[in-house]
Parts: structure tokens; sequence; C-alpha cells
């Protein structure tokens, strides 16, 4: 294992951070695969799963199991780690400018294109080594005038190129539960199974430009504009998954979720199979895809305290009572109800709301929202 510092912009004299990536395998050789935990720096799950990653992958790495690459980046946010404010850790946004740390990174689709698109023919494998190579020079030229830039250069440069990229984020209160492309839910699916994800969200764009999406979407895109006489079929498989809620950092649960994580890579062939699990079926998948544009939010349309009258993981049915909203000063009580049948997936930590704050989502089969799909 070797152990890359990446030093970010400076925003003041005498101020300094870095991002720190643990590779192993060897670069060039067989899939890349970048895992980075975090990215939202309060959720803290990740983390603990990158910490039991790191021993997992060390002990293949010495057994000569690794077939491929494998980025580690066991904390993806050294500025949002460093936000505390009046004893409240704030690690989505960044203070200074407001900005959703897993938004707003650079589209690459232009850069690539104008540099391989008189290269490109025939061949698909030359195309999509072609194109990563582009991908790479792209990130790399990205310009940088802020601390936040900084570090989002330097986090899609270790994940543009690769094969599989794997997201660690949580909710507040959820089953496990991950999103990606319909693409590329052929391969997701295996990871799906992998670590047991009771939710997949599927979206073409779910608006906002989070990580992933700049990761995979390129492909696409790509291939959408050089036309079928130059295949590039799509060439990452990215995913954001989300490890339950903030307050699910137990051993046991990061163990099983590094260990799912090693089994999908062993299916893919990026980890040698041994022993016993060589030719292991899969397990069973745990949810059938839904459209991230029929998970529903359920909205509190006033304040007050917040009293969730069901679990998350409960089958739902539509008008079924899900949140009593009071207000303690009159005492009315509002209660927000399921707004389609499906699965009450996610909810707030938090036990008292704001007017129009989203107090949890169900992730039904139907496609009724449009534009932007993701929470602030």
């Amino acid at each position: 294992m070797q152990t890359v510092r990446h030093p970010l912009l400076s925003a003041t004299p005498g101020t300094t951070r870095e991002l720190i990536s643990l590779h192993y395998g060897q670069p060039g050789v067989g899939q890349k695969v970048t895992i980075q935990a975090s990215l939202h720096a309060d959720e803290v799950p990740g983390m603990l799963v990158a910490h039991h990653l790191r021993s997992l992958l060390g002990a293949l790495e010495s057994a000569g199991r690794l077939r491929g690459e494998v980025v580690l980046v066991p904390m993806a946010n050294p500025l949002g780690v460093g936000q505390w404010l009046l004893r409240g850790f704030q690690g989505r946004f960044e203070l200074a400018s407001g900005e959703n740390f897993n938004r707003n990174y650079a589209d690459l689709t232009e850069a690539v294109l104008t540099a391989v698109a008189e290269r490109c023919g025939a061949d698909a494998a030359t195309n999509v080594a072609l194109v990563r190579q582009a991908l790479r020079d792209a990130a790399a030229a990205l310009p940088v005038s802020s601390e936040l830039e900084s570090l989002r250069k330097t986090l899609l440069g270790l994940a543009i190129d690769a094969d599989v990229l794997l997201d660690l984020h949580c909710d507040g209160e959820a089953v496990l539960h991950l999103y990606t492309t319909p693409a590329t839910w052929p391969q997701a699916e295996v990871l799906a199974r992998c670590i047991g994800a009771e939710v997949a969200l599927l979206a073409e764009r779910s608006g906002g430009d989070p990580f992933d999406e700049a990761c995979s979407m390129v492909w696409p895109a790509l291939a959408a504009r050089l036309g079928p006489d130059k295949p590039l079929p799509p060439s990452c498989m990215a995913a954001t998954i989300e490890l339950r809620g903030e307050a699910d950092v137990r051993h046991d649960l990061a163990a099983a979720d590094a260990q799912g994580i090693i089994d999908f890579l062993i299916a893919r062939g990026v980890v040698a199979a041994e022993g016993e699990g060589a030719g292991a079926p899969l397990p069973p998948l745990r949810c059938e895809p839904t459209p991230l544009s029929g998970s529903i939010p359920l909205v509190a349309p006033q304040g007050g305290m917040v009293v969730f009258l069901a679990l998350p993981g409960t089958v739902v049915t539509t008008g079924q009572p899900l949140i009593d909203l009071i207000d303690p000063l009159t005492g009315a009580v509002h209660t927000l109800t399921s707004p389609v049948d499906g699965l009450f997936f996610a909810r707030d930590l938090r036990r008292f709301a704001v007017a129009g704050m989203s107090l949890g989502k169900v992730a039904g089969r139907t496609a009724l929202r449009q534009g932007k799909l993701l929470s602030a």
C-alpha cells in the first residue's frame, strides 16, 4: 500500500490542508476502483467502513489476490471535518460559500470530446483508452481559485478514470440504499446484492452535478456525441452508497459493509476469489430498482415537534400516517401521510422542524418528479 498526500490550495497564509489517498495494487494493471468516504464530512459511517476496508485490502494485497488497482480515500473532506460551529458539526456545506460539498463537479464532456473526436474509430476498447487518458488530462487542467475547488479537482483526479467509483455517504436515519444510473444498473445490481441494499434509486441526471455523476455520466454523453460509428460503452460504474443513518457508526455494520464491497470486487474480478468463496453464488437481490424521480419527500408545511409513526424500512401505502407535526404552543397536530405506495426508507435525524424542511422519503415505483431530484 502506498500513501499519497495531496496538498490543497491554501485559503489564507499560514494555513494548509491535504487530502490523503491510499493506493493498493499496481496502477495500470486490471480495473481501477476508487472508493471515497464521507464527502459530507458529518456522515461518519463511511469513514468507519474505510477503516475496515484498509485492513482487508492490505491483507489481499499481501496475499497477492489483487488483480487491479484500488484507491481508497478514507476521509474525503478535510475541509468539512474542521467546520465546527457553536458545538455543532457542519460537514455538508462549505461555510465560506454555502455550497454543498457533493455538488457542482465539473462536466468534462466538451474538453474530452475536443481531444478525442478525431482520434476515435471503430474499436471500442481503443476508444475507451483514449477517453480515459483525455479525462485524466482534462481533470488535471481544471482551474483552481479556492480551497473548495482544489478539493473537487483533487477528488476528481483520483476517480475520473476509474472503472468503478463508490462514494460512501449516509442519511439521517435510513436503511442501506444506493443511487446509480439506469445504464450501469446491470453492474450495480451485483453491488446491490453484495452489500444488501434495500433500495436502489436510478436516474439519468439527478441535478446539481454530484460527484458520482461527474465520473459516470460523461461516458454516455460522449457516446451520444461520437455516434454509433465510434462506439464507446459506459465504462464507469459509479454509485453513491448510503450507509444507513448518521448514528449507525458500529464495528459490526462497518465490517459487514466492507466485506460486502470486497465481495463485489471479487465478483468483478478485481480481487481473486479463494477457497470456498470461489464461484459462490451472489446473495439474493433485496430490492428491485425504482426511479429516483419516484422518491417522494415528506415536507413540513409548518414548524413544530416531529414524531415519527413508522421506522425506516416500513412498506407503506398511499395515505398511511407517517409523521405527526405538533405545534407546541397551540397543540395542533398536522399528520403527514405517505404520498405513494412504496418503502419509507429514510427520515431526518432531528425532532423539531421548520416550515419547508424535508422530514422523510418514500421510494415509489412511478416517476412523478422532475428537475433537481436530490436534497439540498
